[in-house]
């Protein structure tokens, strides 16, 4: 038998041992891979998860903010007896303006068009109290404001800035929803 004897009895057990070898590492080096692209899924799932959530909180803001703004909300909360058309139009714009300031964060989670229109809103409205009180004497009785813009309001309800914005985020919020992008 010698050496040749010897050689083909190695060859005979290390090829078999190579393949399983071989076999195994292939094995496991597989289920390594896919473990690990299902721990990213998950990680990416659950990221999608909390993305999703903070969206749907940021367009929630953003509905408040426009139901906060809107006259027959504003008035209400800003009005107080006594008060000239300047007072209650200053009171008004600073209202609209802090509680738009209160909200500028909400546009990293929103898309472009929510946001443009959200703030396309903010200044129709505080335009709208401009143009309304440039028709009133300055130092006449707040009412006078507060119950032209209550008139014009009753007038247009369908198309009042707020309705349409809140229309649009409406309809973000359910493409969002279903398909989680915008």
């Amino acid at each position: 038998m010698g050496v040749t004897g010897t050689l083909l009895d190695i060859i005979r057990y290390t090829i078999p041992a190579l393949i399983v070898l071989a076999a195994s590492y292939m094995i496991v080096q597989k289920f390594l891979v896919s473990e690990m692209q299902r721990k990213q899924l998950a990680v990416f799932k659950d990221s999608q998860d909390i993305t999703l959530r903070l969206r749907l909180q940021a367009y929630e803001r953003l509905v408040l903010f426009l139901e906060r703004i809107g006259p027959g909300q504003l008035i209400p909360r800003v009005y107080v007896n006594g008060m000239t058309v300047r007072d209650l139009q200053q009171a008004m714009i600073f209202n609209i303006r802090a509680e738009f300031e209160h909200n500028l964060a909400q546009q990293i989670y929103v898309s472009k068009n929510a946001w443009e229109t959200v703030r396309n809103v903010k200044e129709q409205e505080i335009n709208m109290v401009i143009q309304i009180a440039q028709t009133l004497e300055p130092d006449a009785p707040g009412k006078d404001l507060h119950t032209r813009i209550l008139d014009i309001i009753l007038k247009a309800d369908q198309t009042l800035p707020t309705n349409v914005a809140l229309q649009i985020i409406n309809e973000e919020v359910k493409i969002v929803m279903s398909h989680g992008v915008v």
